[in-house]
């Protein structure tokens, strides 16, 4: 049997021994931050529970406290008592969060005061134009580091006007903050997209109460507000990723991953990991959660098009994995939104295959994976991102039995999964 063991910031496996047992994934990350937001938003007292525990959606929760949103705890979750915002008494620290900071900024653009809203060295090199462009256009002034384009931002919100707006790239984030602050608009707001994104913001407005419709690829919003609300976050997909392939990958291995989100444009890496060949079950426990099992066995490899991409952005570190591992090559297209993650995930994800001994390689915006790979031990450094250290220490419990990986920069992993070593431990006893 393998072990595992952390010191200081390095993440050590040894491989050796199955993947086995059952466990609940971590609150939804994007499903956490619109709840905090919109319970904000909303004129009254909202109860949240299974909010998740990383320090990203803690640094959303802050940033409301500090636009002036009451957030207590309150039993097993969260009182979040909203409809009063006010400025600010100094800049909002969103750290690690780039989901924050492009959702707080469309909240910030319809707010009568300035706000100042920046983050750690990642989130302040992340592309922020995409979001300023459509604010400024609905009448926000929009200011920050290198013309705009970078964090610290600077917003003097007030007065907006709707606007119809494409993204010149897909991003759910985006597509939020502009709906965000199109609550505030004179007029309507639309947002359309030609390639699908996660539906969070608009689902949970409509949810909510605000005035929201969404037809023939378009998502529009009317100025309005949610209404006070009592929610339960689901688990994350994302999360939930990182034990399914460990479970596909790892011999003997059999793993359950419970109270899981099953809404759509979440579920891209199951019908990946299908096409895979991997034995997934899925079984409905509620109206928008599921209970998911997978099985090791042997894979193959697949092509994933460009317009699957968006379903997947976070999951692409722990496929190209299983793609490893796979029989004959996997191509994974439309990836180019990586390169603006917490890392450029593309470099880093590349880097961890070459680590553990796996042949893969960057045809433009196309991720390559030879396949056929027996991984060996190595050193992988996350890069400052929490889904390259999942992926491989996923990746090091595959080597060869014995070998020893060592992942360096594990402290990225608070940011979305901070209870990720005492979740594998309970899958390796």
């Amino acid at each position: 049997m393998g072990s595992v063991t952390l010191s200081g910031d390095v993440l050590t496996v040894v491989a050796g021994g199955p993947l086995r047992g059952e466990l609940r994934a971590p609150g939804d990350k994007s499903i956490s931050h619109r709840a905090l937001m919109l319970a904000a938003l909303a004129d009254g007292d909202s109860h949240i529970s299974g909010l998740s525990d990383g320090a990203d959606v803690a640094a959303t929760a802050a940033a409301m406290k500090a636009l002036g949103a009451g957030v207590a705890p309150d039993g097993e979750g969260v009182r979040v008592s909203g409809g009063r915002l006010r400025a600010p008494a100094g800049p909002i620290d969103v750290g690690n969060s780039g989901t924050s900071i492009r959702l707080l900024a469309g909240i910030a653009a319809g707010c009568p005061f300035t706000t100042v809203i920046g983050g750690d060295a990642s989130v302040n090199r992340r592309p922020m134009d995409r979001v300023a462009v459509p604010l400024r256009l609905m009448g926000a002034d929009v200011d920050g580091a290198d013309g705009g384009r970078r964090a610290p931002l600077r917003i003097a919100g007030g007065e907006l006007s709707g606007i119809r707006w494409t993204p010149p790239a897909a991003s759910a984030q985006v597509k939020g903050a502009v709906l965000l602050a199109g609550l505030f608009a004179e007029g309507e707001t639309v947002v359309r997209e030609p390639i699908p994104t996660r539906a969070h913001t608009e689902e949970m407005l409509a949810a909510f109460g605000a005035d929201v419709r969404v037809a023939g690829g378009e998502v529009a919003v009317r100025a309005s507000r949610p209404a006070p609300f009592e929610f339960d976050v689901p688990g994350d997909p994302s999360a939930a990723a990182f034990w399914l392939v460990g479970a596909a990958v790892t011999p003997g291995s059999e793993v359950t991953v419970y109270d899981v989100y099953r809404g759509a444009g979440r579920d891209g890496f199951l019908r990946v990991l299908r096409r895979m060949g991997a034995e997934v079950s899925a079984v409905p426990t509620g109206r928008d959660r599921v209970r998911l099992t997978c099985r090791h066995g042997p894979l193959r490899g697949v092509t994933v098009a460009a317009r699957e991409a968006p379903d997947l952005i976070d999951e692409i570190p722990v496929l190209a994995v299983a793609a490893a591992l796979a029989e004959g090559p996997s191509r994974f297209e439309g990836l180019g939104e990586l390169r603006h993650k917490e890392s450029d995930r593309l470099r880093s994800t590349l880097a961890g295959l070459a680590a553990l001994g796996a042949a893969a390689e960057v045809d433009q915006q196309a991720l390559v994976v030879h396949g056929g790979a027996r991984l060996r031990g190595g050193s992988v450094d996350a890069a400052g991102d929490h889904r390259i250290a999942m992926a491989f220490c996923i990746g090091g419990l595959a080597a060869s039995e014995g070998d020893e990986t060592a992942v360096g920069g594990w402290g990225a992993v608070a940011t979305s999964y901070p209870g990720f070593v005492r979740d594998l431990a309970r899958c390796r006893t």
